[in-house]
Order: structure tokens, then sequence, then C-alpha cells
């Protein structure tokens, strides 16, 4: 399952956000779970970040992450930064299916 959040972050905060960033990526990779993650910049806007995960169920973020004290960490360090708050989303990898 692939977590995918576009994250705006609110002017000239750029710079704090990564470095809080830094501090809080070992808070996700710490969860049950968790199997991979990226931060990626916007080229063409440069306040705005994508973030994507990799977990092995759904229930692993909306449940095992958010629901954990972790999460209130996870809150503290990110949250403040984001305008407007973001949207999260998952997606599943289709499974190929047959022509015949």
């Amino acid at each position: 399952m692939l977590e995918v959040a576009q994250l705006d972050i609110r002017p000239g905060q750029c710079d704090a956000f990564e470095a809080a960033f830094k501090r809080a990526q070992a808070i996700i990779s710490s969860m049950p779970g968790y199997l991979s993650h990226q931060l990626q910049k916007c080229i063409e806007k440069d306040h705005r970040y994508l973030l994507l995960v990799q977990r092995e169920t759904l229930e692993d973020h909306t449940e095992g992450f958010r629901q954990s004290p972790r999460y209130q960490e996870w809150k503290a360090l990110l949250h403040h930064f984001y305008e407007p708050f973001p949207d999260v989303e998952h997606y599943q990898l289709m499974r190929e299916q047959s022509t015949g």
C-alpha cells in the first residue's frame, strides 16, 4: 500500500521543515508495517513536497501509526508547517489482468 501526501509548507519555513523531517522520519520508519518512504521536493513550486510511504497495509497507517503515541511526536514536529493541512490518500498496486 502506498500512502501519498502533498505537503504545502508555510512561506519561509522550508529549511525548518526539512530539518524537522530529518528527525521525524525515524518515527515512521520505526512503525510496524513500514516498508520505505521518500520525500520529494517540487521543482515548480519550491514550498511543495510529496511524501510517499510504503506500508504493508492501510491499517498500519490509519490505526497502527495514527493511533500510536509516536504519532503525537510526528504531529508536534511537522504539523505546524502545513498550509493548508494535507489530504492523505492511499493507493494499491493494480494486479495484471489476463487478456484471454
